[in-house]
């Protein structure tokens, strides 16, 4: 381990310089519309599918960085979404939820990179690792929360499940461990600088996906 203490952690780093972007996302259209309770539940159906594409290519590309000397610690079996999702989705759309389930443009290409980050690019997974996880295990709450009295969801229950992290007792602890782990990264300075670009521009592939939702999901003047 390198013992060199530098003025800023890189866990520090990567939030703040991601900040405005996250801010972004969070605050777009759809989403405002969405926590606001002016959707209705065919809008959170159609995120929530969009949700299911980011993960899979997220999940599936875990495995085989299992073992990676970077992107290897952060694989860590409870925060693992696809299979919450799919209960979630049979909940919305029924037993056959597949069929005809589509990305939409902008997820496409969000899944796209992710898979291609996993293959080619493991700190760079970790940018969009970062981003995905720890985002849903702080607002994502909000989300669930939002959702439950909004649709008359089963507190934690089926539709909600994507944002119940079972595995997870204490998410203070754990976004704690999580922070030291982006502390100690496997990576030199100028790698470090990619991977918070990296997360600039998982969020902004995260706000296309709003943007395009939003659009499907106009409210009538």
């Amino acid at each position: 381990m390198d013992a060199t203490v530098t003025a800023t952690s890189f866990s520090t780093l990567i939030r703040t310089a991601s900040h405005e972007q996250h801010t972004e996302a969070e605050t777009s259209t759809f989403m405002s519309d969405l926590l606001g309770g002016r959707l209705g539940v065919d809008a959170y159906t159609r995120y929530t599918e969009q949700l299911w594409f980011v993960y899979r290519a997220m999940e599936d590309g875990a495995e085989a960085l299992r073992n990676d000397p970077v992107a290897g610690p952060f694989i860590q079996p409870e925060l693992m979404r696809t299979a919450e999702l799919e209960r979630d989705l049979a909940h919305l759309r029924g037993a056959d939820w597949r069929e005809g389930l589509e990305p939409l443009p902008a997820t496409a290409v969000y899944a796209d990179r992710v898979a291609e980050c996993a293959r080619t690019w493991p700190a760079g997974y970790i940018a969009h690792h970062y981003t995905r996880y720890l985002g849903d295990l702080s607002g994502g709450q909000i989300i669930r929360d939002k959702a439950e009295r909004t649709w008359g969801f089963e507190r934690k229950g089926d539709g909600v499940r994507f944002y119940v992290f079972e595995g997870i007792s204490n998410p203070a602890s754990f976004k704690r461990g999580y922070r030291e782990l982006l502390d100690a990264v496997n990576a030199d300075d100028l790698e470090k600088q990619r991977i918070v670009d990296e997360c600039k521009r998982a969020f902004a592939l995260n706000t296309a996906v709003f943007r395009e939702l939003g659009e499907a999901f106009p409210l009538s003047a």
